[in-house]
């Protein structure tokens, strides 16, 4: 029964293997419920959150999710919009994995919000003077976005694609996709950059705040850029690794160059910009509140290391690399700098909401270290291996690679 439902000419494992393989996921989503479980009952004084930190694991790894699904709202955007054909082989997996890291963030803040039954009060009763309202609305709709254009995906599966009520939906789908990429784009840009905004009006938390374009600070869009520029090679990486444990090939090396050079060149934009945000920051926002530079930073947890990490490390080297030709068309040299790129912007998530809320404001306050908890941990680990099953499922029962046939052919 199982074969029957596996994507035709694609050979998968044992159902055997696949079973133990989702039992030790089960095992990590069972540490995470009963953590979950602990908070809906108990509170959020189950966590290491207190009100220095009000936030802190949670939405660091929410913020650097969302940035790094970007690659659904931004392929999509290239291939439906801009019509990069090449890209029509690698979609579906964007699709999948802006879902997870969507649905993902959704499942953490439930937990985070403190009181999840009050949680439509947001929708109700909706704060207009409040850059998190646009997120909680575009963030919402923007699921609802991926949700749809996750049901075709769905569909194509070897039994449902027989059934013509559910094939000729799948293709009527396939036909306003445009329509719905053009919606992501729109909602996913106005949240990504609201998040960033939201960080750039604290004016009360100097390592945050930043003068604006407008009604937007800074913050605005550079969060936006940092995260399409790192998204694309996010979603390689996702392919490169489910062809490393699977053992088959899923995407042309070629389409994952492309994939590296899209985000080299959204790279070429936001580090220059980044630069200039902070030396702006360091000789004319901190001196206007009477701070230096190293004021903002503390000891080994707190150092400029970080920011040099991000910038240097993660934001100069790898857009170089991504944009030289012959280091983007070597394997090794691709995945480094996609990897670097994914560090230095979920980097950039934590220094904003952990440091901007550690740095003392006050003459009496001093630097407050921020540790978390097992019942931070474990919801974190369970939306990963939540992820980590979508994705299994779908690779092994949905046709989500188009070029796997023809990649595998000679074996």
């Amino acid at each position: 029964m199982d074969k029957a439902l596996l994507p035709e000419g694609c050979p998968r494992c044992s159902l055997g293997k696949f079973l133990i393989w989702m039992g030790v996921l089960a095992v990590v989503l069972a540490w995470g419920g009963y953590w979950m479980a602990r908070i809906f009952l108990f509170g959020i004084g189950e966590t290491a959150l207190d009100n220095t930190f009000g936030f802190g694991l949670w939405i660091t790894f929410d913020l650097a999710v969302i940035a790094l699904g970007a690659g659904a709202f931004f392929t999509g955007l290239l291939r439906y919009i801009l019509n990069i054909d090449p890209l029509k082989h690698i979609i579906n997996l964007a699709v999948i994995i802006g879902f997870i890291c969507y649905s993902g963030a959704m499942i953490v803040l439930a937990l985070d919000v403190g009181q999840p039954l009050r949680s439509w009060f947001g929708f109700w009763h909706a704060n207009v003077h409040s850059m998190l309202v646009e997120v909680m609305f575009c963030i919402t709709c923007y699921l609802m976005v991926l949700a749809i254009e996750y049901v075709p995906i769905i569909l194509e599966n070897r039994q449902l694609n027989k059934i013509p009520f559910l094939h000729n939906m799948a293709h009527n789908f396939h036909l306003i996709m445009p329509l719905f990429a053009g919606m992501g784009a729109f909602l996913s840009f106005f949240h990504q950059g609201s998040l960033g905004g939201m960080y750039g009006v604290l004016f009360s938390r100097p390592y945050s705040y930043r003068p604006g374009f407008f009604i937007w600070p800074w913050t605005f869009f550079l969060f936006v850029l940092s995260a399409v520029a790192s998204g694309p090679v996010f979603t390689m990486l996702i392919a490169t690794v489910i062809e490393k444990a699977s053992g088959r090939k899923m995407v042309d090396f070629k389409i994952k160059a492309l994939m590296g050079k899209i985000a080299g060149t959204m790279l070429l934009v936001y580090v220059p910009l980044k630069i200039m945000d902070t030396w702006g920051w360091a000789t004319s926002v901190l001196p206007e509140m009477g701070l230096n530079f190293s004021d903002l930073f503390h000891g080994v947890v707190y150092g400029q290391w970080q920011l040099w990490t991000e910038i240097v490390i993660c934001g100069v080297i790898p857009m170089i690399m991504l944009n030289v030709k012959s280091i983007r068309e070597n394997p090794m040299w691709l995945y480094t700098a996609a990897i670097l790129d994914c560090i230095g912007v979920s980097i950039n998530r934590y220094v904003f909401t952990v440091q901007g809320l550690a740095a003392p404001v006050m003459p009496f306050d001093q630097w407050e270290l921020y540790i978390p908890n097992e019942a931070e941990w474990a919801p974190t680990f369970l939306v990963i291996a939540y992820g980590a099953v979508l994705i299994s499922l779908s690779y092994r029962y949905l046709p989500v690679f188009p070029q796997e046939k023809a990649l595998n052919a000679a074996k």
